[in-house]
């Protein structure tokens, strides 16, 4: 590396340390479903704030209907929302600019995973959230397990529901502070029993659905363990160490296959996310592959899938190469990539390595260096 880029590099570096001191502090509750408290919580500790002399404003609230939670924002400044009119409709949504022109010390910011309403600055909340920070407020906010993206495919197979509204796991890795707020399954259970959740036409139908004891365990189960890794993040982050440790980066190969392509992503991403480590999305485009050759549904799926990486934090790389393992195997080294993520293949994986030269000295470069090879199922 040269001297003109070492001192780029040291340069952008300080630059980043100056954002973050001015960047405001990020709290978030997390949960393993509706109902557990998180915005009650958000509101009591708002509260708290207030009477500390703290300069604290509402900058949007969603009480579902429930008669503690409204009680609890009376006496709370609040920003008045945004009016909006779609599809002939007068909705509402947080006031960004207003936020930002107010200025408070901190900004209470509910339903972090929501989508704005068609014609907002930013498509996401959570993206209204980092203007927030980054014009230097302090943000409390809340989010369900459910909605974390890389959990996406699991949070399906426990209770059978696609969860639309999503953050990318880059989100609560910028949180300063993630609190999880944790009900046992039978106290959520009685919780929606009595009404406190959900509306009593609705009570009976969420109870055989998403509010199933088995569902509740499993989801609670994923909210603690993330918790307990943001955790165990901030502890190697911000303590000293005196062990030096292997800086893991992870690269995941996808294809046009978008549900593979998906999977790998979204495990990968919690890969990186556990290690707190950069990681890379490669498409090796082959001839077959080219942009006058594949289907449109196809270029579709890749694009959203080059989407959803980017915004999950993950640099992609696309390169043009008839050879795939020699493509993964010179991106590992320009990269210096330690673990390389890939699908489960649909065939004999012997029969590639007997069959392909390339695929043998792609098994001997990683047993002859310090990267690994994980197969995703």
């Amino acid at each position: 590396m040269s001297d003109l880029e070492n001192k780029e590099q040291n340069v952008e570096h300080f630059l980043e340390l100056i954002r973050k001191s001015r960047r405001g502090k990020f709290k978030i509750y997390i949960g393993m479903s509706a109902g557990v408290g998180k915005t009650y919580r958000m509101l009591q500790e708002a509260h708290s704030l207030l009477k500390n002399g703290i300069d604290l404003k509402i900058g949007y609230i969603e009480p579902h209907q429930r008669a503690e939670t409204i009680a609890l924002i009376d006496g709370l400044p609040v920003i008045p929302r945004r009016k909006l009119f779609y599809k002939g409709k007068e909705l509402d949504e947080m006031d960004v600019q207003a936020v930002i022109n107010s200025h408070p010390e901190v900004v209470v910011v509910d339903e972090l995973a929501h989508t704005n309403i068609e014609g907002s600055q930013n498509e996401k909340r959570w993206q209204d959230v980092m203007d927030i920070l980054n014009a230097g407020i302090n943000v409390i906010s809340a989010v369900n397990i459910q909605h974390i993206e890389s959990l996406n495919s699991e949070i399906q197979k426990i209770t059978g529901i696609e969860v639309k509204e999503r953050i990318p796991d880059k989100v609560l890795a910028m949180a300063d502070e993630v609190v999880n707020i944790d009900l046992t399954a039978d106290e959520l259970i009685a919780r929606l029993k009595e009404g406190k959740i959900y509306q009593a036409e609705k009570i009976e139908a969420a109870l055989k659905n998403f509010f199933k004891a088995e569902h509740i365990l499993q989801l609670r189960e994923l909210a603690l363990r993330e918790v307990a890794s943001q955790v165990e993040r901030k502890i190697e982050t911000e303590l000293p160490q005196n062990i030096a440790r292997r800086h893991e980066k992870f690269l995941a190969c996808i294809s046009s296959n978008d549900e593979v392509s998906r999977m790998i992503i979204r495990k990968t991403a919690r890969l990186a996310s556990y290690y707190n480590s950069s990681w890379y999305v490669l498409y090796v485009q082959t001839e077959k592959e080219h942009a006058d050759k594949i289907g449109l549904a196809a270029q579709r799926h890749l694009i959203n899938n080059f989407k959803m990486a980017t915004e999950m934090g993950a640099e992609l790389i696309r390169v043009q190469n008839s050879n795939i393992a020699k493509a993964i195997i010179e991106t590992a080294e320009q990269k210096g990539i330690t673990t390389i993520c890939i699908g489960k293949p649909h065939f004999s994986l012997v029969k590639i390595i007997l069959a392909t030269n390339i695929f043998n000295q792609l098994l001997t470069k990683l047993s002859s260096s310090d990267i690994d090879i994980v197969i995703l199922s």
